[in-house]
């Protein structure tokens, strides 16, 4: 075709229709702004950019996945500055990750088998127990259920067999931790901006409005950065702190990223010093005495051993760092007569009366923040739990509390023995061995505050068991590559 006789998209502001169509879209657009403000704004300019994510979401799914793992650090803070159900994001990126496989299916066969796995089974088994809680009869509302339920079994029951679909390989892994460290970054940085410059406006107003009376003790602020809270801040930072400690100690060849690794480990420990929360000592505790069980190595038991008995005699018998306010409230988690800890073991013996005639719990929602909200009136809404564990016994009974730590300790023993015993390759070993020590500090540390099932800390959680229960097979075909490569190294020697 004659290039001077081609159509072009700039010919069409030669006619009326697309000049009046380009008009209107302006003046309405002003309009919406002038009427509702920047919110309308930033609406407008993102709805266009919106469209062609989802159109990439489509195409590929996978991107869905690394966007949920950015998009938990923030899912919870940025409603400080944009009011809203920020949460339900996350369940509109699984519900288009599936009607996008759904469609994926017509033209190509997709490996559904991938996620066939003991882990995709427990998911299931702990997802319809949930379900069922719907019916419980010591429940209240339908929307906590509802609400609650995301959290404690819909996330996990959907990311998990995606992530063996679409995110299941070595250099998926990587991109994960690379995810992971960068943002804890970004968290700590913040944190320190807190400490050192105090909050922003819109900080201040969301502790105006009842944050203060959790993050402002005795006059100094609890550090909560970009998270939900204090609480979940240190937790998160302290499991970052674990996971790349463990990185940087296995990476090899590699200064670069090693260097990295352990700037984002003590950066990640700093941030949980500064957020002020006492139980967040737990996770780098038991993530550092689960590395030493890991490895098998006397050398190590012997140096963790005297790490663990110096900070827990730096601790509980002197007064060496009482002028800094985070040290000195530190240590109070290490007081058995501390006025917190015995409020904490108060509730609990209520909660073991009330809940001795209720197997099943008094249903999920039925405490914390969702208590508060939906049934404000009730015994359970009224008694704070403090801790994962507790609340899932009180929302769901023993069963339901037995259920869940069945599941979490059959893929920590199951990780632990593909450490110690399956995987060859050192550095596959290392990066597993990590998110092993990691889960099993959160999971001691959720006895003491709920982060276990809020952002981040679920997402990371939930991502790292696929990996876990993947690595055996990575293994396997590292092995068998190796192989290969002898046997060609020994035929061009021959």
């Amino acid at each position: 075709m004659n290039p001077f006789e081609r159509t072009y998209g700039q010919d069409l502001l030669k006619k009326p229709l697309p000049i009046l169509t380009l008009f209107s879209l302006a003046i309405a657009s002003a309009l919406l702004i002038a009427s509702k403000g920047i919110i309308a704004g930033i609406g407008i300019i993102a709805f266009p950019l919106g469209m062609l994510y989802v159109i990439n979401l489509f195409l590929s799914p996978r991107i869905g996945i690394i966007t949920i793992i950015a998009f938990s650090f923030f899912v919870t803070g940025i409603s400080r500055y944009l009011p809203g159900t920020w949460g339900l994001m996350i369940d509109g990126l699984l519900f288009m990750m599936y009607m996008a496989l759904f469609f994926k299916e017509f033209r190509i066969r997709l490996p559904w088998n991938n996620a066939r796995s003991q882990l995709t089974v427990l998911v299931s088994i702990w997802f319809g127990y949930a379900m069922m809680q719907a019916v419980n009869p010591e429940a209240v509302s339908i929307e906590a259920w509802f609400y609650a339920m995301r959290g404690i079994a819909l996330y996990q029951w959907l990311i998990i067999p995606l992530c063996f679909i679409l995110f299941n390989r070595p250099k998926d892994m990587m991109i994960f931790f690379m995810i992971w460290g960068v943002i804890s970054l970004l968290g700590t940085f913040k944190g320190i901006l807190q400490m050192t410059l105090g909050v922003d406006s819109f900080e201040q107003a969301w502790l105006d409005g009842g944050g203060a009376v959790t993050h402002i003790l005795f006059g100094k602020l609890r550090i909560f950065s970009f998270y939900s809270d204090a609480g979940q801040f240190g937790a998160s930072q302290g499991h970052t702190g674990v996971v790349f400690g463990v990185l940087t100690l296995f990476i090899k060849n590699n200064f670069k990223l090693r260097a990295f690794f352990g700037f984002v480990a003590i950066m990640g420990l700093y941030g949980m010093l500064i957020s002020g929360t006492r139980g967040a000592i737990a996770v780098p505790a038991m993530g550092g005495v689960m590395f030493i069980i890991v490895r098998k190595h006397i050398p190590s038991i012997v140096l963790g051993a005297m790490a663990g008995v110096a900070i827990f005699v730096f601790f509980k018998y002197t007064t060496i760092g009482n002028n800094n306010d985070q040290i000195r409230r530190m240590r109070t988690a290490f007081d058995p007569n501390d006025a917190s800890l015995q409020v904490r073991l108060e509730n609990q013996r209520k909660l073991s009366g009330y809940l001795a005639s209720r197997p099943f719990g008094g249903g999920i929602g039925s405490t914390g923040n969702w208590g508060q909200r939906f049934t404000p009136h009730t015994f359970l809404a009224n008694t704070a739990t403090d801790s994962w564990f507790v609340a899932i016994w009180a929302d769901m009974g023993i069963i339901g509390l037995w259920l869940h730590l069945f599941i979490l300790f059959f893929v920590l023993i199951t990780g632990a023995y593909n450490c110690m015993f399956k995987i060859r390759d050192d550095w596959l070993k290392g990066q597993i061995t990590a998110l092993v020590c990691g889960m099993a500090g959160i999971m001691l540390a959720s006895y003491g505050n709920g982060v276990f099932g809020q952002f981040p800390t679920g997402i990371l959680m939930y991502v790292g068991m696929v990996f876990i229960f993947l690595s055996p097979k990575w293994d396997k075909k590292i092995q068998q590559e190796k192989e290969e490569l002898e046997q060609e190294e020994l035929a061009l020697a021959a």
